[in-house]
């Protein structure tokens, strides 16, 4: 899932006109008070000009003064674990990653917004609501710690014009895994047979770094029936033949391509854009990441003939035939402990939260990220009408069948991720000769340490 350092999207202020007021009858404002809030910047421009209108009118309807600061993913991620170390914390911030919110609350460093939360909780979807409810190994139980704002699935990112140009018609696109990912194959052959020998048939990440190959493992795995690695008890169930076996058929199966020739070879070097950049120059036919970054970033350079020859593609179903759900992750503010003004720093969180608020923000951003209010997003025509990338991909994100990413159920898969132990058995297999079995014997021993450091118990 890109969420950039983006070189060329560094930006300057811009001013907003105000829009029209919103009811507000949770603000309650008796004398002016001031909030900080860090927060992640977006992919595009339109994201950044979309929260700082959000803030404008929070700080015309209350009174309050939202001190904002903007930040590249990357960056601020560094800058709260840090600020988190030595307390000095900001009010709000949002999360930039999927490990900070379940190791935090995990340490008791995150305040338990579960009074902000409850109120409009049944407008969201289940899998957004599972992915803020974390462990507190000090309480001994889970709480709202995280406020539901935007989600995200994994689609597939498609040039149909290289498709027709290698020979296949997107018509063709089978609905079965395996067979959708070997579709692509004979496309690379036939693009090579026209002396284009740097365009590869899959984009899909096979590193150690960021999120994304995490990502990857997990969807090939889920494929392939191992959905229960971890479960909503929190336990991992490295002992289930079925979770071993679809872990060994996904090394296999993102590893043999990359061995072919199918993969761009420089994708063991990449970082979360780097895919994103591939797709964009046409390295590759295919890309498998998160949110529709891909789409929306063709859009706001204005490379409109790009934007519609790319297809937007949920997940195919199981080699048998069945539906897959799709992982979704969810990003949102934490309020962390030691924020000097937890009385504003909920209440802006609250607004934040509101359905109409939280429509127009995502609208706003060109629909980058998924709103999780499904009644909503049935009945708002952006989001399943007026483009056929986002109804793609907000079908896959809201209305097919999703699961929280493992990290919800326990934060000892945050580490088995920092440490991307399952790729590193991808390496294992592919650079020292280690069988696919053995690999993941390995990797599977490297997750029941760090799981045995995160007991959890059951209520």
């Amino acid at each position: 899932m890109s969420i950039l350092t983006r070189r060329s999207v560094i930006r300057s202020s811009v001013g907003f006109a105000a829009a029209g007021a919103l009811a507000r009858p949770y603000i309650a404002n008796a004398a002016a008070k001031t909030a900080e809030v860090w927060w992640v910047q977006g992919f595009v421009k339109e994201e950044d000009v979309a929260f700082k209108k959000m803030v404008d009118d929070y700080e015309k309807q209350s009174g309050n003064k939202i001190e904002q600061s903007i930040t590249p993913y990357a960056a601020l991620r560094q800058k709260e674990i840090a600020a988190i170390q030595t307390g000095v914390v900001p009010d709000v911030m949002e999360i930039a990653d999927f490990a900070l919110a379940p190791l935090q609350s995990w340490d008791d460093r995150l305040t338990d917004i579960t009074d902000v939360v409850e109120p409009v909780k049944d407008q969201f979807i289940k899998t957004a609501l599972s992915s803020c409810y974390y462990y507190n190994n000090v309480t001994k139980k889970r709480a709202f710690y995280v406020a539901p704002m935007k989600i995200a699935a994994v689609p597939f990112h498609i040039w149909k014009s290289l498709v027709e140009k290698g020979g296949q018609k997107i018509s063709d696109l089978p609905n079965t895994w395996d067979a959708f990912m070997d579709f692509f194959k004979p496309v690379q052959d036939g693009l090579r047979k026209q002396g284009m020998r740097n365009v590869y048939a899959l984009g899909y990440q096979i590193t150690a770094n960021g999120v994304d190959p995490i990502n990857t493992f997990n969807a090939w795995m889920i494929a392939n029936g191992g959905l229960n690695l971890v479960t909503a008890d929190g336990k991992l169930h490295t002992d289930d033949p079925a979770v071993k076996q679809a872990c060994v058929k996904a090394l296999v199966s993102l590893a043999t391509p990359f061995k072919q020739g199918y993969v761009p070879p420089g994708c063991v070097n990449w970082n979360d854009a780097d895919d994103n950049n591939a797709f964009h120059s046409k390295l590759m036919v295919m890309d498998f990441d998160g949110t529709i970054s891909t789409e929306v970033a063709l859009l706001s350079m204005g490379r409109k003939d790009d934007f519609e020859d790319v297809l937007t593609h949920g997940l195919p179903l199981s080699n048998d035939g069945k539906e897959l759900p799709s992982q979704v992750a969810l990003f949102g503010p934490v309020i962390p402990k030691g924020a000097k003004n937890v009385e504003v720093a909920k209440e802006f969180v609250k607004y934040m939260i509101q359905p109409k608020v939280l429509n127009e923000y995502l609208k706003g951003g060109l629909g980058r990220w998924a709103l999780p209010i499904p009644e909503m997003v049935k009945s708002d025509p952006f989001w399943l009408k007026d483009d056929p990338h986002r109804s793609a991909y907000i079908e896959q994100s809201v209305i097919k069948p999703t699961v929280p990413i493992y990290e919800a159920y326990n934060p000892a898969i945050a580490q088995v991720g920092s440490e991307h132990v399952f790729m590193t058995a991808i390496f294992d297999y592919l650079n020292n000769g280690i069988a696919p079995e053995p690999a993941i014997d390995k990797a599977f021993k490297r997750a029941e340490e760090i799981f045995a450091k995160y007991p959890i118990q059951q209520a």
